[in-house]
């Protein structure tokens, strides 16, 4: 609660630029409807539907959920473009350059062209991301990898169920979950039917996020066994073809502890091939400690709508991509699935990677 509280303080702030700006433009409108009035009143409507649409589902609610929250991604996005443009105001008048008759029209199309791309990278399939990864030792396999999907009312079935089908064209031989994948809404058996129709050679494996806490321990375990999603429990487990997987919770939520990691991965096998599933990109130097040549993990969304990859890198210095953490490791990163909350993904896409492994000598 305290989250979206903040959150919905930060939002008002960002409206009230927005408004100034508004104002600095058509000082005719005057600056207490954009930069007040307007912010207080499309503040309190989005907080009222963004709390309702947590308990109350429906098409309605549904419609009510996307335009809460596009819009709120929305103010995020033009707050930065704006202020973009208000330091070049500032610079053109210290050097007494009259560029408001410039800069107030390119704003304006900037603002308009930055939300069709970010609604258009909301709407669009994740791309699936082909990646070769030669392992020394490895077997060749091919694994789907689904991170931070957010089910539920922010992602309609019929879209998953599309994404998967283009996903099984590609005939993977294992299916990794990496957490985050159902949040809340209608239709939660059939969004879990729909992967436990996804059949693989090896099956299903996957490991809790943090949202599976949050939406509810037992429930998030029992969506993973309706889904046929093995989970690992911070677990190890060796896959017919000799691939060893190692499982752990959400580091942050369920305080996974370096002393913890590392006690687990020295039960490992250094002789088979070792990948670690890991929700959130910490404790990456335990991994290389231990030469883990692969670490899968998501979390970060690559910011999901830019520049907030910037604030994310400062939490992660792994946001996404490929990464070399030791000598004999490495770590990928997905950008996820779909979204969280906002509907909307800018300069950050959505993709479901598809690892094409190859051994070594």
């Amino acid at each position: 609660m305290s989250f979206f509280v903040f959150a919905s303080l930060i939002l008002l702030f960002m409206q009230v630029g927005i408004g100034l700006w508004f104002y600095f433009l058509f000082p005719s409108i005057g600056w207490k409807i954009p930069a007040v009035l307007l912010p207080l009143m499309l503040t309190t409507g989005m907080r009222l539907c963004m709390a309702y649409t947590r308990t109350h589902y429906g098409t309605l609610e549904s419609i009510a959920y996307y335009l809460a929250y596009t819009y709120a991604g929305l103010v995020f996005i033009l707050f930065f473009a704006l202020m973009a443009f208000a330091i070049i105001q500032a610079i053109c008048q210290l050097f007494h350059l009259h560029a408001k008759p410039l800069l107030g029209p390119l704003s304006l199309l900037c603002m308009a062209a930055i939300a069709c791309m970010a609604v258009y990278g909301g709407l669009r399939q994740p791309k699936i991301k082909h990646i070769d990864i030669a392992l020394s030792g490895a077997p060749e396999m091919t694994i789907a990898v689904i991170s931070d999907s957010h089910l539920g009312i922010g992602v309609p079935l019929a879209r998953f169920e599309k994404a998967l089908a283009r996903l099984k064209e590609h005939h993977p031989d294992a299916l990794f979950v990496l957490g985050d994948l159902f949040e809340y809404g209608m239709h939660r058996e059939k969004y879990a039917q729909a992967l436990a129709d996804f059949q693989t050679k090896y099956g299903s494996f996957g490991v809790f996020g943090n949202h599976e806490y949050y939406t509810g321990y037992d429930q998030s375990a029992d969506f993973f066994k309706m889904a046929g999603i093995r989970r690992l429990n911070n677990e190890i487990l060796t896959l017919p073809n000799g691939i060893q997987l190692i499982g752990i919770n959400d580091i942050r939520t369920a305080r996974i502890t370096e002393q913890e990691l590392d006690s687990w991965l020295a039960k490992t096998d250094p002789a088979r091939t070792r990948i670690l599933l890991s929700h959130q990109p910490l404790l990456t130097e335990t991994a290389a400690k231990h030469h883990i040549p692969l670490m899968l993990s998501g979390h970060t969304h690559n910011g999901q709508i830019f520049p907030f990859n910037f604030f994310v890198k400062r939490v992660y210095p792994y946001v996404y991509g490929m990464y070399q953490t030791g000598p004999e490791s490495r770590i990928y990163v997905t950008s996820g699935m779909f979204y969280w909350g906002v509907p909307l993904r800018f300069l950050a896409p959505a993709e479901i990677p598809l690892l094409h492994l190859k051994g070594h000598d």
